[in-house]
């Protein structure tokens, strides 16, 4: 063996993709190497005129120690910024058995509700803890972040409202972040945002207003009286909420709001430079049809046993399209999971515990200022946060620069003012340091009992957290068990793969994961001094010039924090760039019906009007149809929003074609990145046209679903868009333009779930992000030929051939049998299978995409289960089973139905055992086909007593 072999830089690429099963794959497609197979499978229109310009590979321990030298060059000091984002303590237990756990991160979002029950109860915990907090009736699952929630609870407010005025009133306390994204979401929606002292609130004619509760600088108010007189004029309020302080002070629905929101990262989730967190929003019941985002509803089964489920589906934006309430995709269920079993691991002595301390230490900290010479506490009444005037710039200067030498970081609220937020790893000694940094004394001596400044009639009254579920874990054993339970009712990509079309469900590599729980990473404030964060700008600065070699662009915006807030991006910098060419009636974006499903929810938020283009019978865009659409709103043409390869799995020859129309008259083309598994290293998006795309850090570039959350979508922009990206109004983006108002909360979005795209691009370098897009084609290509066996392919593109995705038609069996698409979903339960799409984007189907990284033994496996069902439908069609007791139908099975009397037409072992590998490899669904009609009529969101499972 040649010596430089034994130091094998590309390692990693075999570790995510089956190398050894190539011969095999391609001899089943008739193809003799890759080189012919890509040949016959990808246009030659398309390809790429140059070489992928990435690094070459390294290995796990080289990428490891890459990134650990990157990290070294951020500066943990201990926060005391506030503005919404405070170091908290994640305990142990929920750190490494759900954030560090793939049974819990690499699930997908719990459309299939049969295996996913573990995950819908941690969400029903999450949604009880809001409720709890709330005191409202309905809650969601959860949104983006905090400045989004405000953002959707504006548009929400208009949807519900009977005013007819378009101005809304924002309190000028609210954090900056979130004024900033309102403005841009306002633009669009023709809303007029009132900004102003909350007191004259009540003097104009407002749709919505939203107040802080806990403000920007500190201050507690009682916004009762307020919000009252509101009430009477019939404005619809919204209350933003510290989740901390509101274990203590009362409940917003008691205030008299109609929403509450905020961010429950201080419930155990690491600041991360910026996220991903968890936005809570929470609403009267009588609004829950026109809320934002997803609500996790309790059913019942087929066997009549409670069940959970997404409820009121109908609403989301797939299925709406334009008439969608908000473009929401992603929610934040990882990092929602992380709260509520903070929530459930403290209960409620544990949380009132941290924030009595956390709101003891700061009543304290402004106490041992009293009567110091030229300090002034601003605020009498707060929770965690301290505004201290110093009297001067200079005094603020220098105690600003010497926190900053003792490692403390301090918010600068003006020239003169200085605040320090407490939290839940404040301690003693931090007290005593903060106290000699703002007056010189060495000594202070704490009071024996805690001291508090807030009045009594701004305390809750009432008892939070009471269901048992927040009073039985509280021991490391207890809760590692019920984490275990939970987890093994859900089915995720340890157990088998998840081959959902235009999700990419694939291999998230350990190696990638293990930097974002680092504290260089985890542990780091958002708003953190520039000189602090020298880290994580070198981690931006490659990622985005890796994401310019592989799309073409020019420039990057990094600060989306899902692909829908991706979309919305693009799609902004467009209309800013038209209106800077003085085109702002340029409006009209065309959509061909292929699109992913967001795209016209996407438009009608940016104000644009949706015109349909047809596709032909092979699934491509129809270019007359396009033609004839392009010319009669050529004054008018924004955008057009394609999809690439195709929703329809299918490269389309005449993209460059469609491209150049919608220039020839005058619009953009932004391109939806979600099938860009099938573009790396064989095509450009910036080089066929596209101006402006969005990329899903989570579907191709292997950041982890987390059971419907977290995501990442930037965008890649050409020269011409890039001074229209967003920036931010507290700590402006790198290279960005001034005034580009900001699109999420923290400048770059998830920030610190970045390392993971990172360390993917890194280990598999050039070569293997060539291999994986190869290899998803090869795969997909594979699974269609055995599968066209038994099912229809929908649509196929040059030779005969799909890109990464298939499209199988059931709807002649359907026809044929009365056996839906539904009935074959569950059944693969009981095969160990999660179902691929269900009936998107053509009813009646099913879109697959297996990945580059499944084996063909885990290829073999599900096309084995499919035909295997295939068998059983014709059963049911030739009379060998009734249409109404058949295992189709009945699916999934659970071991209770087993156990039981059985008096079927079919054996238990084909219930349960229907192939030979199954027996080894079993897993249980815990509940029987979950009943959607009743959930939807009758919709419960909050946690039932345990007994309700147990009988």
């Amino acid at each position: 063996m040649n010596f430089n072999e034994l130091f094998d830089n590309n390692e990693f690429a075999s570790r995510h993709i089956s190398f050894n099963d190539e011969a095999a794959l391609l001899s089943a497609l008739g193809e003799k190497d890759m080189a012919g197979f890509i040949g016959n499978t990808v246009p030659q229109s398309i390809r790429m005129p140059a070489e992928l310009n990435l690094p070459e590979a390294l290995t796990e321990a080289d990428a490891l120690a890459k990134i650990k030298a990157v990290a070294a060059h951020n500066k943990v000091n201990k926060s005391y910024i506030g503005l919404g984002y405070y170091p908290t303590r994640l305990p142990n237990v929920i750190l490494r058995n759900v954030l560090e756990n793939p049974g819990w991160y690499t699930a997908y979002t719990p459309y299939q509700a049969e295996i996913a029950q573990g995950r819908l109860q941690a969400l029903l915990n999450f949604q009880q803890v809001c409720l709890d907090l709330t005191g409202f009736d309905t809650a969601g699952a959860s949104l983006l972040d905090e400045a989004t929630a405000a953002a959707e609870a504006m548009t929400m407010a208009k949807r519900v409202s009977k005013v007819k005025s378009n101005r809304f009133f924002v309190d000028e306390r609210v954090y900056p972040q979130t004024l900033d994204v309102m403005q841009t979401r306002a633009k669009y929606f023709g809303f007029e945002l009132v900004v102003g002292d909350f007191q004259t609130a009540s003097e104009g004619d407002f749709f919505g207003a939203l107040f802080q509760y806990v403000g920007k600088d500190g201050d507690v108010l009682d916004l009762q009286e307020m919000i009252g007189r509101l009430k009477e004029k019939g404005t619809i309020v919204a209350v933003a909420a510290d989740v901390m302080s509101l274990v203590l002070l009362k409940a917003p629905a008691e205030l008299g709001a109609d929403i509450a929101l905020g961010n429950t990262q201080r419930f155990g989730v690491p600041m991360g430079f910026g996220g991903p967190h968890a936005a809570y929003f929470a609403f009267k019941d009588e609004y829950k049809r026109s809320a934002p985002g997803r609500i996790i509803g309790v059913s019942k089964d087929a066997a009549g046993k409670p069940a959970l489920r997404m409820a009121l589906s109908t609403r989301e934006q797939h299925i709406r399209r334009e008439k969608a309430t908000s473009n929401i995709c992603t929610a934040q269920a990882l990092l929602a999971n992380l709260a509520g079993m903070y929530a459930v691991y403290h209960g409620p002595e544990g949380v009132k515990r941290i924030a009595k301390r956390i709101h003891a230490l700061a009543a304290a900290f402004a106490g041992s200022l009293k009567g110091s010479d030229g300090l002034k506490v601003v605020h009498e009444v707060f929770f965690d946060t301290v505004a201290v005037d110093c009297g001067s710039k200079a005094k603020a200067d220098e105690i600003y620069r010497n926190a900053l030498n003792a490692g403390f970081n301090l918010r600068r609220v003006s020239d003169n003012v200085l605040a320090a937020a407490f939290h839940e790893e404040s301690s003693r000694e931090d007290l005593a340091v903060l106290h000699m940094l703002f007056t010189g004394q060495s000594t202070l001596t704490l009071p024996a009992e805690a001291p508090q400044c807030l009045p009594e009639n701004l305390l809750r009254s009432d008892e939070i957290l009471t269901h048992e579920v927040f009073n039985r874990y509280h021991t490391e054993h207890e809760m590692l068990r019920y984490l275990k339970k939970l987890e093994d009712r859900d089915l995720a990509m340890n157990r088998s793969m998840i081959s959902l079309g235009s999700c990419t469900m694939k291999l998230n590599a350990t190696a990638e994961m293990l930097p974002i729980t680092w504290p260089e990473f985890a542990n780091i404030h958002p708003f953190a001094p520039a000189e602090q964060v020298q880290g994580y700008q070198q981690l931006l600065r490659d990622l985005q010039e890796q994401l310019k070699a592989i799309t073409g662009f020019d420039a990057i915006s990094i600060q989306p924090n899902s692909g829908a807030q991706g979309e919305y991006t693009g799609l902004l910098s467009i209309r800013r760039f038209h209106e800077a060419n003085g085109q702002s009636d340029r409006d009209v974006c065309l959509i061909p019906q292929s699109a992913h499903g967001t795209n016209p929810a996407t438009a009608q938020m940016l104000g644009m009007k949706v015109v349909v283009v047809k596709t032909d019978e092979k699934g491509n865009v129809d270019i007359e149809d396009l033609k004839a659409k392009a010319a009669e709103h050529q004054e008018h043409l924004g955008a057009l929003m394609i999809t690439y390869p195709s929703t329809h799995g299918v490269y389309e020859e005449g993209i460059r074609e469609i491209c150049q129309i919608i220039h020839d008259h005058g619009g953009q083309v932004y391109m939806d990145g979600a099938n860009m598994n099938a573009q790396i290293g064989i095509m450009q998006p910036a080089e066929v046209g596209a101006d402006v795309l969005h990329m899903n850090l989570h579907k191709t570039f292997c950041i982890p679903h987390g059971g419907g959350g977290p995501g990442m979508g930037p965008i890649g922009l050409k020269a011409h868009l890039a001074p229209f990206a967003p920036s931010h109004a507290v700590t402006p983006v790198e290279g960005a333009t001034e005034g580009m108002s900001a699109v999420s909360a923290a400048p770059y979005g998830s920030a610190s779930i970045l390392p993971i795209t990172w360390m993917y691009i890194t280990l598999m370098g050039k070569q293997g992000m060539e291999q994986a897009t190869q290899w998803a084609l090869l795969n997909a290509n594979y699974v269609a030929k055995k599968l066209g066996e038994d099912y229809p392919i929908l649509y196929t593109g040059k030779n005969g051939r799909v890109a990464h995705e298939c499209i199988v038609d059931l709807r002649p069996l359907k026809a044929e049998s009365g056996i839906t698409e539904t009935d074959i979903a569950k059944r693969l339960m009981d095969y160990g299978f999660h179902a691929p799409t269900v009936s998107f984007p053509v009813p009646g189907t099913l879109m697959i995409e297996p990945t580059e990284s499944e084996s063909k033994a885990e290829l073999d496996r599900f096309i084995a289960a499919l035909k295997a069902i295939k068998q059983e439908v014709l059963k049911v069609q030739n009379g060998e089973w009734p249409k109404d007791d058949n295992p189709l139908v009945n699916a999934p099975h659970t071991a209770d139905d087993v156990a039981g009397e059985w008096n079927r037409a079919y054996s238990r072992e084909t219930a349960v055992f229907p192939l030979p590998y199954v027996r080894e490899h079993k897993f249980w669904p815990s509940v029987n086909r979950v009943d959607d009609v009743f959930g939807d009529k009758n919709l419960v969101c909050s946690c039932p007593p345990l007994e309700a499972y147990e009988d």
